[in-house]
C-alpha cells in the first residue's frame, strides 16, 4: 500500500490517533479515486454505500429545496470527512456532494468498515468520538439558524473559513475559497444582499477586506465581535 494513502488517512481527525497497525489496516481497505471540478460524488437520495475523506480538492455538501434553492451545509478541504452519518445506518444520503476544485477522493465502503472494527475496539471509540462531535456541531448550527443575528452567523462563517482554508499573508488571513455571495447566503441560510450589506460593513469597520471574490480578515479580534 501506497505511503501516500498511510499520510492521508492520519489526518482524518477519526484516525489521527490510531496506531500505525490500525491505519494500514484501514488503508487496505480504502479506495482512491480522481474527480475533475463539477463532478458529483453522489446525490441526495442514493443510497448510503460508503463514507469518503479528501486527499485534495474541495467538496460542496449541500441540500437542494423543492422550489429549487440549493442550501450549502458546509465546504470541505484536504482532511474533511462527509458522510458519515451513513455508517452503521441502512439509510441513503441525506445531502449531496460536489467537487468544487479537482480532488483526491478516498472511499470507504460502510460494510468493508464494519466488517473491520467488529474486531477491533480502538477504531470503533475513535470514530464514534469524531461522529459525536459531528452532532454537536451540527445541533450548534441548527440552533444559530434558529435564534442566531444573520450577522453573527455571517461572521462565524467567515472566521470558521479563516481557519479551514486560511493561509496567513501580510494583510492579514486570506481565505483561500473562491465562494459567490450566494453561495455564501445559502450556506448561511440568508438573502445575498444581506450577505452584502454584511461585508460592505465588515470592510467599513477594518475588520475584513474584499477584493471581488476575494475576502482577507484583517482583524480577527474585531470580526469576533460579533459573536461575542
Amino acid at each position: 500500500m501506497k505511503n501516500i494513502a498511510i499520510d492521508a488517512l492520519k489526518k482524518i481527525p477519526a484516525f489521527s490517533q490510531l496506531e500505525e497497525k490500525n491505519i494500514e489496516s484501514i488503508s487496505k481497505i480504502t479506495i482512491e479515486r480522481n474527480f475533475k471540478k463539477g463532478a458529483i460524488i453522489f446525490m441526495e437520495g442514493d443510497d448510503g454505500e460508503a463514507f469518503y475523506f479528501i486527499k485534495s480538492g474541495k467538496v460542496k455538501i449541500y441540500k437542494t429545496t423543492p422550489d429549487g434553492r440549493e442550501h450549502i451545509f458546509t465546504i470541505l478541504s484536504e482532511g474533511g470527512v462527509f458522510a458519515e452519518v451513513t455508517l452503521f445506518n441502512d439509510i441513503p444520503y441525506p445531502a449531496s456532494a460536489e467537487i468544487l476544485e479537482d480532488a483526491e477522493i478516498g472511499m470507504i465502503k460502510n460494510k468493508d468498515l464494519e466488517k473491520l472494527i467488529r474486531n477491533n475496539a480502538e477504531i470503533a471509540l475513535e470514530i464514534i468520538k469524531v461522529l459525536s462531535k459531528k452532532l454537536f456541531h451540527s445541533q450548534q448550527k441548527v440552533k444559530e439558524l434558529a435564534l442566531g443575528d444573520t450577522y453573527m452567523r455571517i461572521a462565524r462563517t467567515l472566521l470558521t473559513f479563516a481557519k479551514e482554508h486560511g493561509v496567513k499573508t501580510p494583510n492579514g488571513v486570506e481565505i483561500r475559497l473562491n465562494i459567490s455571495r450566494q453561495e455564501l447566503a445559502n450556506m448561511i441560510g440568508t438573502a445575498r444582499e444581506t450577505v452584502s450589506r454584511a461585508l460592505s460593513q465588515f470592510k467599513k469597520e477594518g475588520s475584513v477586506g474584499i477584493e471581488g471574490r476575494k475576502i482577507t480578515i484583517k482583524d480577527i479580534e474585531k470580526l469576533k465581535g460579533w459573536i461575542q
